[in-house]
């Protein structure tokens, strides 16, 4: 699953998916940013992905307030 905020504003919308769902979804995309992430990756790519993170943790806390908190809260 590729990162693009109008997908994690799409998965956040949808109606048919279970908070679950949704934020298990939202959680793989951010984990596939860091698992493509590599030793040879730029610090602007670093940076990139950390800013991604950070958007999908605030869509996360719109559906669950307490996880996306406890995300954002320990996002270095």
């Amino acid at each position: 699953m590729q990162y693009s905020q109008e997908l994690v504003d799409k998965i956040y919308n949808y109606t048919s998916l279970s908070v679950k769902v949704k934020i298990d979804r939202l959680l793989e995309m951010d984990s596939e940013q860091y698992m493509n992430c590599g030793i040879d990756t730029s610090k602007t790519d670093k940076q990139t992905i950390k800013r991604n993170s950070k958007y999908i943790y605030k869509t996360i806390k719109k559906i669950d307030e307490p996880t996306g908190s406890l995300l954002l809260d320990h996002l270095d």
